[in-house]
């Protein structure tokens, strides 16, 4: 029974290092680029995504909506929007809460990079507990396998657990589940073809 309590107690303070070794090791990330697929009910999206410290965010829609893109500026803290992609009319200038721009779960653009996860599982943390589950490859990466619950009624942004995969390697996540209280999966993401501290154009951010 002891070294039970104390193979789960090792595995926690494992668990609670690492997120803490990630969430840090993303201070000092300046760019990066991924290619997002995500699963929910309401069907799947395929996202080229780049970001940039303060908080730009540029998204190439792959489906649906190909061909569109979103750029968020948080000098502005305005999106522009281009249907039909870049050059072809209209452009839309709208704010990060505007539902033309949120995703069907309500998160807008602004609140939508690897640092705003990050703070949601350090919140669930506060009141809640981390839980090692295995060690997985994926997509030739080896990743430590997370389980991230708040404590009973307690969810943030309608997140109750996060099952995080992270990159040993770079410390990212590389997959994430989001359950609600009712342990139901609200969201699957994965991230591939990740690339982190690369040279971004200011272009990217400010088409014209």
């Amino acid at each position: 029974m002891l070294s039970t309590l104390m193979l789960a107690a090792t595995l926690t303070a494992t668990g609670l290092a690492q997120l803490a070794a990630a969430i840090e090791h993303y201070r000092s990330v300046e760019t990066y680029r991924v290619t997002l697929n995500s699963t929910h009910d309401d069907g799947k999206e395929e996202i080229r995504y780049a970001y940039k410290q303060p908080g730009f965010v540029r998204m190439e829609f792959i489906r649906p909506h190909e061909g569109a893109v979103l750029v968020y500026s948080p000098i502005t803290q305005r999106v522009r929007l281009w249907p039909f992609g870049i050059g072809h009319f209209p452009e839309l200038k709208l704010s990060p809460g505007n539902p033309l721009v949120q995703n069907p779960r309500g998160q807008t653009v602004d609140q939508s990079d690897v640092g705003t996860l990050f703070e949601h599982v350090r919140t669930l943390l506060e009141q809640g507990e981390v839980e090692v589950l295995d060690e997985a490859r994926i997509e030739g990466r080896t990743a430590l396998h997370l389980a991230v619950a708040g404590a009973s009624g307690v969810a943030v942004a309608g997140v109750h657990r996060y099952e995080l995969w992270l990159d040993t390697a770079s410390q990212f996540p590389v997959k994430v589940i989001s359950r609600d209280q009712a342990d139901a999966v609200i969201e699957t993401v994965t991230l591939d073809d990740l690339e982190i501290n690369l040279a971004l154009p200011e272009a990217l951010f400010n088409p014209e």
